[in-house]
């Protein structure tokens, strides 16, 4: 324990029901459902509230996604964690997925690849996550995504093999 009064640091998280957004998503599209959260008619998944981020932009086949960095995201080495970047990326490059799927058709991926460029600090500020698909086929689907800040700085670099699941 540490003897300095800012060392007592917490954070409270709260989000809603995901059942809402499942059952939502299955009378919808994928474009429909995104905008859907966007316009705040559906909750956002809970992992957005937990690493703080969230679906900004949606069209077919792209999307952006913003978050904030913050030291609750930090790992031991002093800078926020990787898995930040990669929950970011692997995100949005499956939302930019989901945004061309009909209705009832989910994907979820079996294949992220990411390039950490440099490192994320809580003072990195705001981060722009987008991405956009590359292919999309009968049962696999790819897309790349690309993790800047807001001056346009790149920290990281992915792509995606996603399975698309019919019923």
């Amino acid at each position: 324990m540490s003897d300095d009064p800012q060392a007592n640091r917490s954070r409270l998280v709260q989000w809603e029901d995901p059942a809402i957004t499942a059952r939502a998503g299955a009378t919808m599209n994928g474009l429909e459902l995104l905008q859907a959260m966007i316009d705040g008619e559906i909750p956002p998944p809970p992992i957005s509230q937990l690493l703080n981020f969230h679906l900004s932009e949606v069209e077919a086949g792209r999307v952006v996604f913003t978050g904030e960095t913050g030291e609750f995201q930090y790992n031991p080495m002093g800078t926020v964690h990787g898995g930040v970047a990669a929950t970011l990326l692997d995100s949005a490059m499956a939302c930019s997925i989901l945004s061309t799927l009909p209705q009832g058709v989910y994907s979820t991926t079996v294949e992220l690849h990411i390039n950490m460029v440099r490192p994320l600090f809580a003072e990195t500020g705001r981060l722009i996550c987008s991405a956009e698909i590359i292919h999309v086929g009968k049962t696999v689907a790819t897309a790349q995504g690309r993790l800047t800040d807001a001056a346009g700085k790149l920290y990281a670099h992915g792509t995606t093999t996603c399975m698309i699941l019919r019923p």
